[in-house]
């Protein structure tokens, strides 16, 4: 290991599957999950639970952010291994959760550590995290400010949004009222929310079965973005429909997408979700 080895970090919202952090090294801070009064890891049961819980009790679980002292466990199981290593840290979208403020008070007296706010969450933190591990490794001799400058310009060109199928999750997490979840599920209207400067801003109206409407996002997210070709990254959460995921299959191949990956959300994702939500993520093409 050579004296500049950059460690990436990052929380279990960025949903990285399991089998690429370990092959990338990135090491994984948990969020957590509430349900009624059992805290547990985010990443450590299936989402479907989320789901199954919300059926059962009609009350959503709660979702928080890495605290300080997971921070403080990861970073020092980090340089405990690699005490050589600097550690960049992408961060979970900082106005969405209090990881950010977390990791910055656990890295007071630790000089090793440098942290960046994604602005994104799930597959739109995920694409960054998992596109600067494979920079990395093609470029070993990179230095922090060399990997600081990649990240920076992988977090300007990230495009990510998402549509819930349905509004209940939404209204049982106080993010809609009553009356708009009805007039959604009535009509079949779905919010298109997109990651704006960090925030969650509903942009968009979409109305129509998933079958219709996500192929179609796909086809309009790639085109008024300007999204680079090289891969597209898809979201679901549990019960996604498989008629559904082939026809953006299609599409997506259609556009001349090479690589197509779908992530699936974990708990802290599907718990504002809910079952059957599908996002559209990607990299502006660079000018």
């Amino acid at each position: 290991m050579n004296e500049n080895k950059i460690i990436l970090m990052a929380e279990t919202g960025a949903d990285i599957p399991a089998e690429l952090a370990q092959r990338y090294g990135i090491a994984i801070v948990p969020m957590h999950v509430t349900f009624g009064d059992q805290t547990r890891d985010d990443a450590t049961f299936p989402a479907e639970e989320i789901c199954e819980f919300y059926d059962k009790t009609k009350t959503l679980p709660k979702t928080s952010g890495s605290t300080p002292e997971d921070f403080v466990k990861a970073f020092d199981d980090v340089h405990a291994r690699y005490p050589d290593a600097q550690i960049l840290y992408l961060a979970y979208s900082s106005v969405t959760t209090c990881s950010y403020q977390s990791a910055q008070i656990a890295a007071e007296g630790r000089n090793y550590i440098t942290s960046l706010d994604t602005k994104k969450a799930c597959a739109g933190q995920a694409c960054i995290v998992l596109t600067m591990a494979k920079l990395l490794e093609e470029n070993p001799q990179w230095t922090m400010k060399d990997a600081v400058a990649a990240a920076e310009d992988l977090i300007e060109r990230g495009r990510m949004c998402f549509i819930p199928d349905e509004l209940e999750y939404l209204r049982a997490g106080g993010r809609v009222n009553n009356a708009v979840a009805l007039v959604g599920r009535v009509l079949g209207i779905h919010p298109l929310i997109e990651f704006l400067d960090g925030n969650l801003v509903a942009t968009k109206k979409l109305r129509g079965k998933l079958i219709k409407i996500a192929p179609q996002l796909v086809r309009d997210y790639a085109a008024e973005h300007d999204l680079d070709r090289e891969e597209l990254w898809l979201i679901w959460t549990p019960y996604f429909p498989d008629d559904v995921r082939q026809a953006v299959n299609q599409t997506a191949e259609s556009l001349g997408f090479r690589k197509i990956t779908w992530v699936k959300s974990g708990g802290v994702i599907t718990t504002h979700s809910g079952p059957s939500a599908f996002g559209v993520v990607g990299f502006t093409r660079k000018k």
